[in-house]
């Protein structure tokens, strides 16, 4: 359940991405049935919650599209992320965004697994000090992982975390790309040395450059996490409980 619960959250359905990518007129979200009043950058609750510095969209003039996304996630993961509200105040940017997230985050192919990819989030984010991205990736490592204090020691310092060497490789290189550092066949060889080749290089390089971006989105907005995200994958799920509840 608990990566079911991920792949609601997060991933971004195919017949979404092709929805997302058509230019023209968009249908609106049943406005009829939204009673709301105040400008187009109006927050869409009151009293609003404080996420973003950036007002919120109501819902009603937002592009069908990123409704009926935002709506699946909600519906199917239980809580929507406040990323996908914050961005939906641009949504030329919000398709954008999640189109090039889904390609680095959910793609199948090459030797990193997902809890991998949180991973890097995790250790480039913390050094870039963006609280969001650290809280809401943090939770999605130890669904993927089943590892409920890995992604916090990360945090803190990723060197005297207890990664194996393959993980200690992997983020050594994508701290380099996050720090800018001057990148050698040095870098290349000691990923190598654990089993990656170039092209899984170029993923975890893409994937530190794109949330050092995302980062910077959150600090200028000032996001916040939902609170949701914290207790997340922590505490192992109780199984005879639920089957308990389901009879």
């Amino acid at each position: 359940m608990a990566s079911n619960i991920f792949l609601k959250l997060l991933r971004v359905p195919a017949s979404t991405q092709l929805a997302c990518l058509r230019t023209g007129s968009l249908l609106r979200e049943k406005a009829a049935a939204v009673t709301a009043s105040g400008s187009r950058r109006s927050c869409s609750n009151s009293p609003p919650e404080k996420i973003s510095r950036y007002p919120i969209p109501y819902k009603k003039d937002l592009p069908y599209d990123i409704v009926e996304l935002m709506e699946e996630v909600e519906s199917k993961g239980g809580f929507l992320p406040n990323v996908f509200k914050v961005l939906s105040r641009r949504p030329s940017e919000f398709r954008a965004f999640f189109a090039y997230y889904n390609e680095l985050m959910n793609k199948d192919t090459g030797k990193l697994t997902k809890a991998d990819r949180e991973l890097i989030v995790v250790a480039t984010s913390s050094y870039n000090k963006c609280l969001y991205c650290v809280v809401s990736h943090g939770a999605l490592h130890r669904i993927y992982s089943k590892k409920p204090t890995l992604s916090d020691q990360v945090v803190v310092n990723y060197k005297i975390a207890e990664l194996t060497p393959r993980e200690h490789a992997m983020l050594d290189f994508a701290m380099a790309v996050c720090r800018c550092d001057t990148i050698t066949d040095q870098h290349f060889q000691s990923l190598e040395e654990v089993g990656f080749d170039c092209e899984d290089a170029w993923d975890i390089a893409a994937i530190a450059a794109f949330f050092a971006m995302s980062n910077r989105l959150a600090h200028l907005t000032d996001m916040r996490p939902n609170l949701e995200f914290f207790n997340m994958g922590r505490v192992p799920r109780d199984k005879s409980k639920n089957h308990a509840e389901d009879n």
